[in-house]
């Protein structure tokens, strides 16, 4: 059976853990989800009281839930740390705050697993996407994106959606090619992968917006510029072909 690991990214989300990660063990437990799997909560130098509610998590759920304290902040790092480090066929990630309906993730789980595809993206932009969020997140999203495409001729359509799949063997040669610890990492990864060969899958999801976020607009698109144009000047793909896909 394939096996999963489902990273849940978190700095200071002791409020939402408690409610996120048994809603998320409850749907991987049910007959809509074929695979083995593991929960694992990584916490990337949190100051609150995340790490004592994750560890109960963990307690509560033996061999279901783990934890990881990452003693340094960035979503990309504490990816970096949980992804490599796995042993499974297939890891993914997803927000705390489970703004991308479940639904999903057997379809995004499915591409890597059985669809021959090497990466799988929630889109956010798919045609059969429900979105529900604010219009100036949507024209963000969609320039953003449209930015991407236009400068790296790319095919995926949603970047920045928490919501990715990988197999272990795309992930152990592209990671460590990902130059970028935040939030940028995720466009990275798929900017890398579609260059170096690798398939990507987009998947529809269903998304509601979360008022409570934690992303900083403005910081966040002035750190995916400078991302942009880093790797647009760099084109790294051109110097790692011993990592290439192979057909």
């Amino acid at each position: 059976m394939t096996t999963v690991d489902v990273v849940v990214p978190v700095y200071n989300e002791e409020r939402d853990l408690p409610k996120s990660v048994p809603t998320l063990r409850d749907f991987l437990s049910g007959p809509d989800f074929p695979y083995e799997w593991r929960i694992v909560i990584a916490d990337n130098a949190s100051t609150d009281n995340t790490p004592t509610v994750s560890k109960e998590l963990a307690a509560a759920n033996p061999g279901k839930v783990d934890y990881v304290r990452i003693e340094r902040k960035g979503r990309g790092f504490a990816l970096k740390q949980t992804w490599l480090g796995s042993p499974v066929d297939v890891v993914s990630y997803m927000d705390v705050d489970l703004s991308t309906g479940l639904d999903a993730f057997p379809a995004l789980i499915g591409a890597v697993a059985e669809g021959g595809y090497d990466l799988a993206v929630g889109s956010r932009l798919a045609p059969r996407s429900r979105i529900r969020r604010s219009l100036k997140r949507r024209v963000l999203t969609r320039g953003y994106n449209t930015l991407i495409k236009g400068l790296f001729l790319t095919r995926f359509s949603d970047a920045q959606c928490g919501f990715k799949a990988i197999s272990r063997e795309a992930a152990q040669q592209i990671v460590p090619l990902i130059e970028d610890n935040n939030w940028f990492f995720d466009t990275e990864l798929l900017i890398l992968g579609e260059k170096l060969g690798y398939r990507v899958k987009d998947v529809p999801v269903e998304w509601v917006e979360d008022p409570d976020t934690r992303v900083k607009i403005g910081a966040t698109v002035m750190e995916d510029v400078r991302g942009l144009l880093r790797l647009r000047a760099g084109r790294p793909w051109r110097r790692a072909d011993g990592v290439r896909r192979s057909a």
